[in-house]
């Protein structure tokens, strides 16, 4: 488990106020009450921001307009397309909507567009297997296929468990194509590290990302202030990109 992984986990919401009430129900009983009460408050105030869609649109939308979304047909050619895996079974359309069997492949779906369109003569695909069995890249490569891209124009890097790693391993098999220029496709949410990452191991990379997946949907129900299970659970994302971003900068990756 890298360290990204590891401050993420501590700061998620439910995880910090599991905490935080564990520690104030200790310090309670040593009598350390007015203490305790506000590490117990703090934990509710920081769970209860996180349950409001509007702290997911704010937070995770400043990332996601980084770099504006454009049409297939809009984006600049390149020598290659590169898409990022990490968990893509969960790359659902809209964070606040439920998700279907048809909405689980963004990234996979925008290479295809940019391939279709002409943008680049071959897709490189990277992951690992995260969970063990096959890779990401090869089930980005069999949804390429049933989305009519040929097993010719797909390169697969199966070796990189973390962004750093998709940058560093798939910089050395584009060196190897001589490929100059990269159109890089990952979600809206995670291409500023992304395209730090990459532009650290000198890939010159064009952000072609998917589109933004924080965006008020069309429910008359919603409401940017009305807590919400699925802008909670968002927050995961969202604040891994943002403890992600901290941590390769730190370390000089980004």
């Amino acid at each position: 488990m890298n360290v990204s992984t590891i401050l993420t986990s501590l700061v998620i919401p439910l995880n910090l106020f599991a905490a935080l009430l564990l520690v104030a129900v200790l310090l309670f009983i040593v009598r350390l009450r007015k203490t305790a009460v506000a590490l117990a408050l703090a934990g509710l105030l920081w769970t209860g921001a996180w349950s409001l869609p509007a702290t997911s649109l704010y937070a995770g939308g400043y990332l996601e307009r980084m770099y504006p979304y454009q049409a297939a047909d809009q984006v600049a050619e390149a020598d290659a397309i590169v898409v990022l895996g990490g968990h893509t079974a969960q790359n659902r359309s809209n964070w606040f909507l439920p998700q279907t069997a048809q909405k689980t492949s963004a990234r996979v779906e925008r290479a295809a567009d940019l391939y279709k369109a002409g943008r680049a003569p071959y897709i490189v695909l990277s992951g690992a297997a995260l969970d063990g069995g096959i890779s990401e890249a090869q089930v980005m490569a069999n949804t390429l296929k049933n989305l009519d891209v040929p097993a010719s124009a797909t390169l697969m890097e199966n070796n990189s468990l973390t962004t750093q790693q998709n940058g560093e391993y798939t910089a050395h098999l584009l060196q190897e194509k001589q490929a100059k220029q990269v159109l890089l496709v990952t979600s809206a949410l995670h291409m500023p590290r992304a395209m730090a990452i990459f532009r650290k191991q000198g890939v010159s990379a064009i952000a072609a990302g998917a589109a933004p997946q924080l965006t008020v949907p069309n429910d008359p129900e919603f409401s940017m202030w009305k807590p919400n299970l699925m802008a909670l659970q968002s927050s995961r994302s969202i604040i891994k990109e943002y403890v992600g971003i901290l941590v390769y900068w730190s370390r000089g990756w980004a």
